[in-house]
């Protein structure tokens, strides 16, 4: 009577741990977040099981009758279709359920986009602020930007590749054009793609060369001002 919830590539297929396949091939049945992208994996490893899914608009009203048969004495395997589980992806609520009504829940961790863009980047992250995906009308987007644009931490962005220049572009006006952004590209891939650069640089090369390729964006934290003779962060002194 377990939940497994197991992490898959983001993208290199061999990325795959051992223990992940072990579970894949234990449990009961699996639940995915889309059937095509399931299938495919399990040819790939040549297994067979039962497959449930749960998307946005299904999970509610179908985790019922998954709670039921895990509660009957069976196991199961969460995943989505690449990467660790959960982030902006399906199953908060299955999850959640399970803990309500006593089932056990086994993380089974693996690749991330969202850490291995962090450890790429190339900056302090003692702390980060996860965005995920910012709304997509541009008024909403930019005030959710306002938020932190200021933070002293790097900040992790998700969206479409349709959407990365409009992101940008909104970036551009409300963070400034000389911040410093990375954006990772079709990470672990063959194509796999860093651009690092202020704003303003990383929009004209993405604008001159357009891409279709799924990335991640760490907007950086915005740079210390210097005084220009000692070339030291300012410091006010306080009056006694």
């Amino acid at each position: 009577m377990s939940l497994y919830v197991v992490s898959l590539p983001i993208g290199n297929p061999d990325d795959i741990t051992l223990r992940a396949i072990e579970i894949l091939k234990k449990v009961d049945f699996l639940i995915c977040e889309e059937f095509k992208v399931a299938r495919k994996l399990l040819k790939r490893l040549d297994l067979q099981k039962e497959l449930y899914n749960i998307n946005e608009h299904n999970e509610k009203s179908d985790s019922e009758e998954i709670i039921q048969l895990l509660l009957q004495g069976q196991s199961a395997a969460l995943f989505s279709d690449c990467g660790t589980p959960l982030f902006a992806d399906p199953g908060t609520h299955l999850v959640s359920s399970c803990h309500h009504s006593g089932i056990k829940v086994v993380p089974v961790p693996g690749a991330s986009s969202l850490l291995s863009a962090l450890a790429m980047a190339g900056v302090e992250i003692k702390q980060f602020y996860y965005a995920g995906f910012l709304p997509r009308n541009s008024e909403e987007r930019r005030s959710e930007m306002r938020r932190f644009k200021d933070s002293k931490c790097p900040v992790v962005i998700y969206d479409t590749p349709y959407r990365l220049v409009p992101l940008l572009e909104d970036l551009h006006k409300e963070v400034s054009g000389s911040r410093n952004i990375s954006l990772m590209i079709s990470l672990t891939q063959p194509d796999e793609r860093i651009i690092k650069g202020s704003l303003a640089s990383v929009l004209k090369q993405v604008k001159a060369q357009p891409f279709k390729k799924e990335y991640v964006l760490v907007l950086e934290p915005p740079l210390l001002t210097f005084h220009k003779k000692s070339k030291s962060p300012v410091k006010t002194r306080k009056r006694r």
